[in-house]
């Protein structure tokens, strides 16, 4: 019978853990034992007592850590591991090259869950950008409208009529389209671009209005992914974007390239035009941003733009 290994996430400010307890009695089912490093759950509201109300082992790091598969979010200590042992987790392999060329080395199998092309019938289950992603997005429109100063729907008192906040989505991959729906539903405006036509239909089912430069190429890998764009649709999508910029509140930036550092989408010459106020949610900080200035976990306000 097969082990499977969960060890606690040691990443900073990370809440995540691989794997909840309502998915032990299916693993067991088929012929997993499972075990779990003490309090990995803690930070995801999953207490030991309910890991083991559903037949799963608590132990500590160095007995998880001997699984024949280890299932993480992020790349363990896969020093304490073995050759012949399987580590399944998302492991960024291209911003993580050293690592995964040590865990190859020590002969562990590696399982790099988010390089699984989600359009593989066979992948889709097991596609996990999709369902981290959709999370990215609505968190976004969330916490991008808890830092504007208006409110976010329209507002009829007898003083007068409120008009509603407006956003632009940039990007309407999974992410975007979750993070136009949750905007929609907080009675926002909505506008949406993409390199993708094919996203257009998907913008407009969910109330938003997509915006594309005129003569624009469908830029569509089979993958489903982006590509990168031609420098003249670039320099046409950025004069539309910079009048856009300056009527909405809140931007969010969803767009990356597979294997490539973010595209830089929105400059510092166009963030002189915003309203102050207006606020900026970058999701592809941690590929370098679609933003200038953009720095990971930090707040940080030019010309009165956040």
């Amino acid at each position: 019978m097969m082990r499977i290994g969960i060890p606690k996430e040691r990443t900073e400010n990370e809440t995540r853990v691989a794997l909840v307890p309502v998915s032990i009695p299916k693993l067991a089912k088929l012929g997993f034992d499972i075990v779990i490093e003490k309090n990995a759950g803690e930070k995801s509201g999953y207490s030991d007592s309910e890991y083991e109300e559903k037949g799963a082992k608590i132990s500590d790091l160095k007995d998880v850590m001997s699984s024949e598969l280890v299932a993480s979010i992020n790349i363990p200590d896969f020093k304490m591991m073995k050759k012949g042992q399987m580590l399944a987790c998302m492991a960024d392999p291209f911003r993580n090259l050293k690592e995964i060329k040590e865990i190859i080395e020590a002969g562990i199998t590696l399982l790099s869950l988010e390089v699984i092309p989600r359009r593989l019938s066979k992948g889709q289950s097991m596609d996990v950008n999709s369902s981290q992603d959709n999370l990215s997005g609505y968190k976004a429109a969330l916490m991008g409208s808890q830092h504007i100063a208006k409110m976010v729907p329209m507002m009829m008192t007898s003083a007068g009529t409120v008009r509603p906040a407006k956003f632009i989505v940039q990007g309407a991959a999974v992410a975007g389209l979750q993070a136009i729906a949750t905007a929609k539903r907080m009675g926002a405006i909505v506008f949406a671009t993409d390199v993708r036509i094919a996203s257009k239909e998907q913008v407009e089912s969910l109330g938003g209005k997509f915006l594309t430069v005129e003569g624009a190429e469908n830029l569509e890998t089979e993958g489903g992914y982006a590509k990168e764009a031609s420098e003249e649709f670039k320099k046409k999508q950025e004069e539309l974007l910079s009048e856009t910029l300056k009527k909405v509140d809140i931007v969010i930036c969803t767009a990356l390239i597979p294997r490539k550092k973010a595209p830089l989408i929105i400059k510092e010459n166009m963030l002189v035009n915003m309203k102050p106020g207006s606020v900026i949610y970058d999701l592809a900080a941690i590929q370098g941003g679609n933003v200038a200035f953009t720095q990971v976990d930090k707040i940080v306000e030019k010309n009165g733009v956040k």
